[in-house]
């Protein structure tokens, strides 16, 4: 028979590794995973098809589904109302398929004939998951399970665009192959008696920024007027690929534009339930905001622009612009231009691409200390080659920064530990008279030095270098699917072996035992349960995160132990 020492041991041992597979059969359960693969077939096939069919996979069509694509008359102030009937659209030509797909080394994009719109788009360098490198993700889509379009065209009294009718423009080819090194252009045109309207996309050879331009030329006697609008139309579902799982902060899911008066303004879902949001600015743009990447329109920085965003009567959203109506004279062509970002939320690239766009990285409250973050972390990456790496060297830094102020700290707890015998005295002294022990208590505090107190500092300077850190890992695209070494092969989501969390527990429960008794045994007690609740509440964040928690508590107990050595 084993002494019951040793059958308390086995039994929290066993108890452990009981949790422990149980933890990793509920993560391989329960835990939501990106798709190995989705679905990569046309939207619409074939030709035949009619200038107001519906796209093949779009939700059924209801009382609602010929809802206008075009913003409001109202947006334009325009007095000529938004049921007016589209033009002849040209007849299809049989055997052209509805969509058009263009590639380039950084984007695969498929355009709809009709309307000319963007209906899905996917990034080859960046995979779903680290386990599917084929599979690029999946950024915009239009089918049954998820709508997220990027939408453009010419409205207003002379535009092409009217209501419920979108044209259907014809191309002289359905696919363009855009090869490193070279600019690819797409042209989309329709035209009547008297007009012809020209849509223009220009492919990058590198990067995420389309140019779109529009051209209407003018065959009448008679003067046009005509406006564009570009706009996103969304339903208010996550990302069908989005990955992972986590008990801190989501990042934000909706619009946001800029203005004169604010730089960065969100708009979410729930703010267009009550009412729509219009906003008249120069320049600017209109984005849709996700986890690690982000859709942009952004307008003519020379015009006054109207922003809009509401809800329509079909449950679907849209967040865009109109530019100022524009006239064309008889014989005369006139254009607009615009650009469409689709791709990463990468700071550097972002600022390049408009004012403020870079603002849609968002770090939340503590962004004024996730911003040098992220930069001392970019730094250090370009260094040592390894974002694990990095992380380890800026939580080092960060301990530096705060040495004397932990200095401070663990004197006072080194005092407090010398104290100690005398405080349960103390206590035992005045069992029955609270306030007489307390008097006592800090007349002892006084004469040797020590503060109660100081034992919390350790815990409370790096948390928010914590929580800020949490918002460069969960939101930085740069850290995203980044190796450290080993099985940690993605720093922005949890450790699959749970082997950093548990390391993190251990050092608590280690930093705890160095410290000095404080408190009732109640008290001591639930202290004691604080590294066993970190650990479960750790499992689940960002392994990064819990790399610098665990890097900053083993530096805490090496200072700790070296101050309480040289004061003892």
């Amino acid at each position: 028979m084993l002494p019951p020492e040793v059958m308390r041991v086995l039994l929290l041992i066993g108890m452990a590794a009981t949790g422990y597979m149980m933890i990793q059969a509920w993560n391989e359960d329960y835990v939501k995973k990106p798709p190995a693969h989705y679905e990569d077939n046309p939207l619409v096939e074939g030709g035949g098809v009619v200038a107001n069919e519906a796209v093949q996979g779009a939700a059924p069509q209801t009382s609602a589904a010929s809802e206008s694509d075009v913003p409001d008359a109202s947006i334009l102030e325009s007095d000529i109302p938004a049921q007016t009937p589209g033009i002849d659209a040209a007849a299809p030509v049989a055997g052209q398929s509805r969509l058009v797909t263009v590639n380039t080394p950084t984007l695969k994009v498929w355009i709809d004939r009709l309307g000319g719109d963007v209906v899905r788009i996917q990034l080859p360098k960046y995979p779903i998951s680290i386990d599917t490198p084929d599979a690029p993700y999946l950024l915009m889509e239009n089918s049954g399970d998820h709508t997220y379009l990027a939408q453009s065209g010419l409205t207003g009294r002379d535009g092409v665009d009217k209501g419920a009718n979108r044209p259907l423009y014809t191309v002289n080819r359905d696919h363009l192959e855009v090869a490193e090194g070279e600019t690819g252009e797409l042209e989309l045109s329709v035209e009547t008696a008297d007009k012809r309207v020209v849509k223009r996309f220009v492919f990058p050879p590198e990067g995420y920024l389309i140019d779109v331009e529009h051209a209407l030329e003018n065959r009448s006697a008679m003067s046009m007027e005509a406006a564009l609008f570009s706009q996103f139309k969304r339903d208010d579902k996550e990302p069908i690929v989005e990955e992972g799982f986590s008990f801190g902060p989501r990042s934000f899911l909706g619009g946001a534009l800029t203005t004169s008066e604010e730089r960065y303004v969100k708009i979410s879902f729930d703010d267009l339930e009550d009412a729509a949001v219009q906003r008249t600015v120069a320049g600017g743009w209109m984005a849709f905001l996700q986890h690690y990447f982000v859709g942009a329109w952004i307008a003519d920085p020379d015009e006054t622009n109207t922003y809009y965003a509401n809800r329509r009567n079909d449950g679907l959203y849209v967040f865009g612009y109109a530019s100022p109506k524009k006239s064309v004279a008889p014989g005369d062509t006139v254009s607009w231009h615009a650009r469409l970002y689709a791709g990463p939320k990468e700071q550097e690239r972002l600022a390049g691409v408009a004012p403020n766009l870079n603002l849609t990285v968002d770090y939340g409250f503590l962004w004024w200390l996730a911003s040098p973050l992220f930069d001392l972390l970019t730094w250090l990456e370009g260094i040592v080659g390894n974002w694990g790496v990095a992380i380890i060297l800026l939580t080092l830094m960060v301990k530096i920064v705060l040495y004397p102020l932990f200095n401070i700290s663990y004197k006072s707890m080194a005092k407090m530990r010398k104290v100690a015998p005398e405080l349960k005295r103390l206590q035992e002294r005045y069992a029955d008279d609270r306030q007489k022990l307390s008097q006592e208590m800090m007349k002892l505090y006084q004469k040797e030095g020590a503060n109660p107190l100081g034992g919390c500092l350790p815990m409370l300077l790096p948390m928010p270098v914590f929580l800020a850190l949490y918002w460069v890992l969960w939101e930085s695209v740069e850290l995203r699917q980044a190796p450290f070494f080993g099985w940690i092969q993605d720093l922005s989501s949890m450790d699959p072996l749970f082997v950093l969390p548990l390391l993190m527990g251990v050092s608590m429960y280690l930093q705890q035992l160095m410290a000095p008794a404080m408190g009732d045994p109640m008290q001591q007690r639930m202290m004691r349960i604080m590294p066993v609740m970190f650990t479960v509440l750790f499992l689940f964040f960002p392994a990064g995160l819990v790399l610098y928690w665990l890097v900053n508590n083993v530096l805490s107990i090496a200072q700790q132990w070296y101050v309480t050595r040289q004061n003892a």
